[in-house]
């Protein structure tokens, strides 16, 4: 907090007020990314899509253009979070985000009753979770040279196909 304050050019005290302690901060700080970012003008078509399908496709093409935005804070998060309670915060906050829109997307699929049997909303939401997860698309867009293009196109097939009933999937 020390050098965050000496950075900015105010006392520790001064960054005290608004940040209760360094996970407030940090958490603080990609709500801040998300803004500058515009992360709620993105989600619109993910949100006012009505059929289930529509919005799977709509969250995983705005989760795939905005990963290569968000990648440096998230990596710099994923590694410290292992030894610094404050990144772990940060890092579960942002999760749950992402998480609750893969909720959102499944349970518009299972609305409209096109959920596969084998699933649980529940479990499909944990799975589109950790599909969509940042360490996923890293060996996916890093390692393996996928374009965003390429990428949402595979997770969106694979979403579609893992999740949806084979009667009523397109």
């Amino acid at each position: 907090m020390l050098e965050i304050a000496n950075r900015a050019g105010v006392s520790r005290q001064t960054v005290y007020i608004h940040f209760r302690n360094r996970s407030d901060l940090l958490i603080a700080t990609t709500h801040y990314a998300d803004q500058i970012l515009h992360v709620d003008e993105r989600l619109k078509k993910s949100r006012a899509s009505t059929a289930g399908l529509d919005r799977l496709d709509a969250y995983v093409e705005f989760w795939g253009n905005y990963l290569p935005q968000i990648y440096g804070l998230a990596k710099a998060l994923l590694l410290l979070r292992e030894t610094d309670d404050a990144a772990a915060a940060a890092w579960s906050d942002r999760m749950m985000a992402m998480k609750d829109g893969c909720r959102a997307a499944i349970e518009a699929i299972e609305r409209d009753g096109m959920l596969a049997r084998e699933w649980t909303s529940s479990e499909a939401t944990d799975l589109l979770w950790i599909l969509l997860s940042p360490r996923n698309w890293e060996l996916l867009y890093v390692d393996c040279s996928y374009s965003s293009a390429q990428y949402i196109a595979r997770i969106q097939t694979l979403a579609r196909r893992g999740f949806c009933s084979g009667d009523s999937c397109p």
